[in-house]
């Protein structure tokens, strides 16, 4: 018997949220529309959220969750998240976020989880939130690669690091426009999507591997967005680079690829030898749940659970159900 399809990436917003993002959020960030007249999130010159229908409405994500026979959604904010405004405004939108998918969730209890969102820079209100969102049904963590264009890894990250840890609880690195995207015109051709948040997820993680991350915090279950981005094709330069760089090798002594194998990874990928890449990589599909990117305007429901159907019947079960019960406690 197969289990419930469980969606672990794949988002929801609020017309509050992008209130304050509007009104809190500049200069660095703008809700305006783009030249094709779709209202989007900027930062900078490069829009980088597209906001769409889908994002508000629960009971539209429900049906379309029937529609492609997806079970469960564990739902989380996008980018770029609450990292703005100042300690009160980050904290206030990190709190009715939280309050709004565990309202959600109380209104769907069979088909919604939620990742927690929590204002990072702050890190003493950051652990208060997370204790408080994990209270009201939070199964998770949603973290951007970077926040506010500081690395995952800064010294002062490190208390809420702690906190989760202790918890043992998923954390999705979802990517946000990488800083320098102005500078590396990442506006022309609409590049921060399909380029831009695949560099900010595999400098993520790079430097987390690099820097002993996952020796420090062993219980929480890291989980890298969009099929690992471009990690799963770089597997083997980093190790040569860990063998041949000393700067490389310098905080770890096991070679990168052996910690691609304790990460966990989405389906959501475009070709189906991708996603044999991203297994093969990853060490099998014990490491790999399905993901839609659900409702962006690129996200994928029904595409990228065939892709996973796909699959032989075992690895396809393992990664619609079960790593995902398992990881979440479902």
């Amino acid at each position: 018997m197969s289990g419930p399809v469980i969606d672990v990436h794949t988002h929801m917003l609020s017309a509050e949220w992008v209130a304050m993002l509007r009104d809190h959020g500049g200069p660095k960030y703008e809700v305006k529309p783009t030249k094709a007249g779709q209202e989007s999130v900027y930062l900078g010159g490069n829009p980088f959220v597209t906001l769409t229908p889908g994002m508000f409405d629960y009971d539209l994500r429900i049906a379309n969750m029937d529609k492609a026979a997806v079970d469960v959604a564990i739902v989380s904010l996008t980018c770029p998240n609450v990292y703005w405004g100042g300690e009160e405004v980050s904290t206030a939108a990190a709190a009715a976020m939280n309050d709004l998918m565990a309202y959600q969730q109380g209104r769907y209890p069979d088909r919604l989880r939620f990742f927690a969102s929590l204002p990072w820079q702050y890190a003493d209100r950051a652990v208060a939130e997370l204790e408080r969102a994990v209270k009201a049904g939070a199964v998770g963590v949603f973290v951007s690669a970077n926040i506010d264009g500081e690395s995952l890894t800064a010294p002062r990250f490190a208390p809420v690091w702690e906190a989760i840890d202790r918890l043992a609880l998923p954390v999705l690195v979802h990517p946000t426009a990488p800083q320098g995207s102005v500078e590396l015109q990442l506006d022309e051709y609409g590049l921060v999507p399909p380029v831009g948040f695949m560099i900010d997820t595999t400098l993520a993680i790079s430097r987390m591997i690099f820097d002993g991350f996952f020796d420090r915090y062993e219980k929480l279950g890291i989980i890298a967005g969009h099929g690992g981005a471009t990690l799963p094709y770089l597997a083997g330069r980093l190790d040569r680079c860990h063998e041949m760089i000393p700067a490389c090798a310098e905080k770890i002594s096991d070679k990168p690829s052996s910690y691609l194998r304790k990460i966990y990874y989405d389906s959501v990928v475009y070709e189906k030898s991708a996603l044999d890449l991203c297994i093969e990589v990853a060490g099998g599909p014990e490491r790999l749940m399905y993901g839609s990117d659900y409702p962006h305007n690129i996200g994928d429901m029904e595409g990228c659970l065939g892709r996973v159907n796909a699959l032989d019947a075992g690895a396809a079960r393992q990664i619609k159900s079960l790593t995902a019960q398992k990881l979440f406690k479902l």
